[in-house]
């Protein structure tokens, strides 16, 4: 039976098994991220992330790869990549400040600061511009143009809501914005989160035949123009406490809709992000927390495991 040493964190309680990719090597992610997901029989997380050397030639300290609950692989987690520097800073494997982290969206920049244990406490993420065009995001639908962004449309929201129904649909505003921060967001609007059935609508706008890679959801109320109130289905994990991308993809659907200025606070069910957009091809800076919650050794002969 083959062990494996892990570390369990969190980003505003989106909450990754982490593994120490310089040391350990894992044949198969997607099954080991199903087994510790699973909040009954295994460690329970939103996923499994690694944190490897970088590819060759590649211009970086680390590289993460990051597996939903249900094994898929995502290109990118704005929580769990916080998490990845403090891992990597925390355990010595670099010290750099800002640290660059390979992901599936390219090379990142984070900035680091400690708390008083010495130990990261707090992460400034360079995120990258924001994805726009639909043919990127990506979005399939009669009447999108490839090359142009899906902002405040009513089109795609009429068809989305035709998908779920007047009443499942509820209080959320006629008009659905897509951003892709590396990975594919959908921004609705309602007069208050908790009024909706996430748990209802989330998985049928995460399947729908729109969104050949599947989608995250995003539902989102406006408290001012500098603050934010959401909640996340995630593409692969369900409804999770947080999500990084998707609160720098509310920032910039907030701001290019005229609904909030460039820089907001956003607050999701684990905690709140303080995010920054100057708009056009800027990049998204979002700054967070990130904590360890402990650690502990995996043990199962069905998961391949090389040390």
């Amino acid at each position: 039976m083959s062990a494996l040493p892990f570390t369990k964190m969190h980003g505003l309680g989106n909450d990754y098994v982490y593994v120490d990719g310089f040391e350990h090597a894992v044949d198969d992610p997607a099954s080991l991220a199903r087994a510790v997901s699973d909040r009954h029989r295994g460690v329970g997380s939103d996923g499994l992330i690694l944190v490897m050397p970088p590819d060759p030639g590649v211009e970086a300290h680390v590289r993460m790869r990051m597996f939903n609950a249900d094994g898929s692989e995502s290109e990118m987690c704005g929580n769990g990549v916080r998490c990845v520097c403090k891992f990597a800073i925390d355990r010595g494997l670099a010290m750099a400040n800002p640290l660059r982290v390979q992901t599936g969206r390219g090379v990142l920049s984070l900035v680091w600061t400690a708390g008083p244990d010495d130990l990261v406490e707090s992460v400034r993420v360079d995120m990258g511009a924001p994805i726009l065009a639909s043919e990127r995001i990506p979005a399939k639908l009669a009447g999108l143009d490839p090359e142009a962004p899906v902002v405040g449309h009513r089109g795609l929201a009429g068809v989305l809501r035709a998908a779920i129904g007047d009443t499942a649909w509820g209080a959320i505003e006629p008009v659905a914005t897509l951003v892709s921060m590396g990975n594919p967001h959908l921004v609705l609007w309602c007069p208050s989160v908790e009024r909706i059935d996430l748990r209802a609508i989330g998985p049928v706008l995460e399947h729908h035949a729109a969104f050949p890679a599947r989608i995250n959801v995003h539902l989102v109320e406006v408290i001012d123009r500098d603050h934010v109130r959401m909640r996340t289905w995630e593409r692969g994990s369900g409804i999770t406490q947080a999500c990084g991308t998707g609160a720098c993809a509310v920032a910039v659907a907030g701001a290019l809709e005229g609904r909030t200025h460039g820089a907001i606070r956003a607050d999701l069910p684990g905690g709140t992000l303080a995010l920054e957009w100057a708009g056009g091809e800027s990049s998204v800076f979002m700054t967070g927390p990130a904590t360890t919650v402990f650690e502990g050794t995996w043990q199962r002969s069905r998961v391949a495991v090389r040390s």
